[in-house]
């Protein structure tokens, strides 16, 4: 077996994984949808406690208020903050997507909500979107609304339980089409509680929640997975990661300079 050994300083090989790094974070940070400011998604729910910090590290008091979760590859991170923190979104129901037949509801309901987390990305579901492939209901976009909430009615999302309803009392689609529009966070219920905006102090740099980044795209904070050089379909909890195959070139060059 023959063994290379390169004749880099410690210095020069220091540079040579840096550049290498920024290149991975770079190549990986193409993976992230891109979505205009208005269209059409897929909305979900899930149960969000009240106080409970969520991914990007907002304030406890933005539960008392309309907040949902985006799926990964639009949340712009794998872990942590993403660029979507903190963004506030008006979202409208359409139908109901698992309805058989259609259900168009005779009421429009509406809600703005403020991005406070992240949708994991999974092979299955409705936050698998990627670049190259819409979810099950053919968007790219899904927010998975924190819901029962004490900031959201109660009937909310509407029902014909005589009609659809397997047993009596059925009440839950679970998916619905909608359309989304970004708007301003003055917008959002929240607003006027200083204490529902902004991020959990004591956080430090994991947590990133602005007051209103449609105001000052300053605002919008970075892909904590871009600073971190971690892929975009890293599993929190997990140590395998997919590396996307246009990756694959540099890899052994990456690993051979982290052996030296």
């Amino acid at each position: 077996m023959f063994l290379y050994r390169s004749t880099l300083l410690p210095a020069h090989r220091s540079f040579v994984l840096s550049a290498l790094l920024s290149l991975l974070s770079f190549a990986l940070a193409s993976d992230w949808i891109q979505y205009p400011s208005n269209g059409y998604a897929t909305m979900t729910h899930y149960t969000l406690p009240e106080g409970f910090i969520a991914a990007c590290g907002c304030a406890i008091n933005s539960t008392l208020y309309p907040t949902a979760a985006m799926n990964q590859m639009a949340y712009g991170s794998s872990t942590s903050y993403g660029p979507a923190c903190g963004q506030c979104f008006n979202l409208t129901l359409l139908d109901a997507f698992t309805a058989s037949p259609p259900f168009h509801p005779n009421t429009t309901n509406s809600v703005v909500v403020k991005i406070t987390d992240l949708c994991p990305y999974a092979e299955q579901g409705w936050c698998n979107a990627t670049t190259s492939r819409p979810n099950a209901g053919g968007e790219y976009l899904n927010f998975d609304l924190s819901w029962p909430s004490a900031s959201i009615s109660s009937t909310f999302f509407p029902s014909d339980a005589s009609y659809y309803g397997k047993d009596p009392g059925y009440s839950d689609f679970g998916v619905w089409n909608i359309s989304y529009r970004s708007v301003s966070c003055e917008y959002w219920e929240g607003w006027n509680n200083s204490a529902a905006l902004g991020s959990v102090a004591n956080l430090g740099y994991v947590s990133c929640c602005p007051d209103n980044p449609m105001l000052n795209s300053n605002d919008t904070c970075p892909s904590y997975s871009d600073q971190a050089g971690i892929s975009p379909y890293f599993h929190a909890g997990s140590a395998v990661t997919i590396v996307p195959m246009l990756l694959s070139p540099i890899l052994p060059i990456l690993l051979s300079v982290c052996m030296l």
